[in-house]
């Protein structure tokens, strides 16, 4: 039987743990998983330093999204303690000036009312259409409603602030996978390419008919892609 490994697991935007459930249940047999808690800092610094507090001395580390940013301060924080590295649907370039400036607005129209959490006009940009109307629909919404308005602008902001780091995915020496939903819309495949290209013999998968949280639209398919990963 294959040892366990410690998995730490990085969550979204607007995500909680129910984003990975999922997989800390159908990984059990393979990885001792624990989900990173990302709404408490206004820096991915922050972010990352609050991860590796209450994380074992070395760790094989998986996140989306935002999380992906948070993935990448790590490394620059305690590269020593990664053992592999999974990108699922973010990017390692910044905001364009006209994706920041829509952040900006979100916490600009937060700050003058209250928090709507996931909208039916959002909910699109996240996840495929397949998915909209059903389970996966709700389960994004409740997640949002739980992580709140507070947390959202102190996430906006890290995502904002965050580095630059397509300089650092050469440099990256674990077996990493990069891996993406063909329909995401916020982190286009074309990101996933960036970073698949730069990463030395990186592996990729891409989640057919999927939007940007494999996790939840493709559980299943998301939970074999990193049992593949951790076997590497």
């Amino acid at each position: 039987m294959t040892d366990r490994q410690s998995l730490l697991l990085l969550p979204g935007l607007l995500n909680d743990a129910v984003l990975w459930a999922a997989q800390v249940e159908a990984l059990r047999d393979v990885a001792e998983c624990r989900v990173a808690d990302l709404t408490r800092d206004s820096s991915v610094a922050e972010m990352a330093a609050r991860a590796l507090a209450t994380a074992p001395p070395r760790f094989a580390l998986a996140a989306l999204s935002m999380g992906g940013y948070v993935a990448f301060e790590i490394l620059r924080q305690a590269p020593e303690r990664v053992t592999r590295l999974a990108l699922l649907d973010t990017s390692a370039t910044p905001d364009s000036a006209e994706r920041a400036a829509q952040r900006r607005a979100a916490m600009d129209s937060l700050r003058l009312g209250r928090f709507l959490g996931v909208t039916g006009r959002l909910l699109p940009q996240l996840i495929h259409p397949d998915h909209v109307d059903g389970p996966v629909g709700d389960t994004v919404r409740a997640m949002a409603a739980r992580v709140g308005g507070e947390a959202f602008l102190r996430q906006q902001q890290a995502i904002l602030d965050r580095s630059d780091s397509t300089t650092l995915l050469p440099t990256l020496a674990v077996p990493t996978l990069v891996a993406v939903g063909d329909g995401d819309r916020l982190t286009p495949p074309a990101d996933a390419h960036l970073m698949r290209d730069a990463i030395p013999d990186a592996a990729f998968h891409c989640f057919e008919r999927c939007g940007h949280l494999p996790p939840l639209e493709k559980p299943d398919e998301t939970s074999a892609v990193l049992r593949r990963w951790l076997d590497r």
